[in-house]
């Protein structure tokens, strides 16, 4: 009876785009954008998640809308403070009392080229945010928990988790990670490069959300069958008037040549300092992609391509980090050798 005055246990993938939070026995209850709008002359917080990230581009000088994580690490901690609590609380609402008394045992995924400040950082954000115990857990880990790769066996399975902020690349066997590598070039990075090809190549300035959108409607990492274009709208250099031009799946691909390439060598950079019997397995059962950018287009056949590896798309590659991440909650004395706890 007493347990239950204890909060839910919760999963948190704090991400440098979204933030998805697990619940203990009901799974995902929420994902939104890891987004915070400030007004600056007050330092209060006006918005969060997708009300704040509609802001973006949109407001007036005294108003910041802001992404308190970079490269999937917290870069300002009071507001991931905040942020985390909100969602907390939104995920499963409750008297405010009981909340601070009989906290939730949380579990945060952080990248596996964090630091040790960098993890204190997430685990205090934490039990800020109301945990009465915080955990991290290796992002590559909870991806191959949550795409049901067989983690704990004595077999190499390897995960590319390519997100906002991070790319995430590791071969795990009997329930921990032998071989990793970390850059901090994804999403993101590809959103910046094509923004910044149509600033040099149109002399015209788009948003963020723009280059986003056209990322996931014209993007890929190999021709497409049948090339795409669309109309976008900005503000042109010369007469500072807004301005339609066209931009074409060519050009996309172009522009984010090189945060695709940076991708495709730090998967090979993996491949070869994996220890020869995990390798043979690799080859046998391929590599699975998981991440928002995994959805790329033709990436899958581009690293298939470079590496000779199969590649697989996880089922819900959007979801595989939560999901990882929630399962250890369920199954906590299962996975206690993949948390780490302060």
């Amino acid at each position: 009876m007493f347990g239950r005055l204890f909060g839910r246990d919760v999963a948190v993938d704090l991400g440098t785009a979204n933030t998805l939070v697990y619940v203990k026995e009901e799974g995902i209850v929420l994902s939104e954008p890891s987004v915070v709008t400030i007004d600056n002359k007050t330092d209060k917080i006006i918005a969060l998640g997708g009300a704040a990230k509609s802001m973006l581009g949109r407001t007036p000088g005294n108003i910041v809308a802001m992404r308190p994580l970079k490269d999937g690490v917290i870069a300002d901690f009071e507001v991931t403070e905040k942020m985390l609590t909100y969602f907390i609380r939104k995920a499963q609402p409750r008297p405010r009392l009981l909340q601070v008394l009989f906290g939730p045992r949380v579990v945060v995924c952080v990248p596996s080229g964090v630091t040790d400040v960098e993890l204190r950082a997430v685990r205090e954000a934490a039990r800020s945010a109301g945990a009465r115990q915080a955990y991290a857990i290796e992002e590559p880990l909870a991806a191959a928990i949550g795409a049901r790769l067989p983690v704990n066996q004595a077999q190499g399975s390897m995960i590319v988790d390519v997100g906002g902020g991070t790319t995430e690349v590791a071969v795990i066997s009997l329930g921990g990670i032998v071989t990793k590598s970390s850059i901090r070039i994804a999403g993101d990075d590809m959103d910046q490069a094509i923004s910044a090809y149509i600033q040099r190549e149109h002399k015209v300035s788009v948003g963020t959300q723009t280059a986003e959108q056209l990322k996931i409607e014209l993007g890929s990492a190999f021709p497409l069958p049948e090339e795409e274009s669309a109309e976008i709208r900005g503000r042109d250099h010369v007469t500072r008037l807004p301005k339609t031009i066209v931009i074409t799946s060519e050009e996309v691909r172009d522009a984010i040549h090189i945060p695709v390439e940076a991708i495709v060598a730090v998967v090979r950079d993996t491949l070869d300092h994996t220890p020869p019997e995990l390798a043979a397995d690799v080859m046998q059962r391929g590599m699975v992609l998981v991440g928002g950018g995994a959805l790329l287009r033709q990436l899958d056949e581009r690293l298939r391509k470079e590496t000779g590896v199969p590649v697989h798309l996880a089922d819900d590659p959007l979801r595989c980090v939560a999901i990882g991440s929630g399962r250890c909650l369920e199954a906590i004395k299962q996975y206690r050798g993949a948390l780490s706890s302060a």
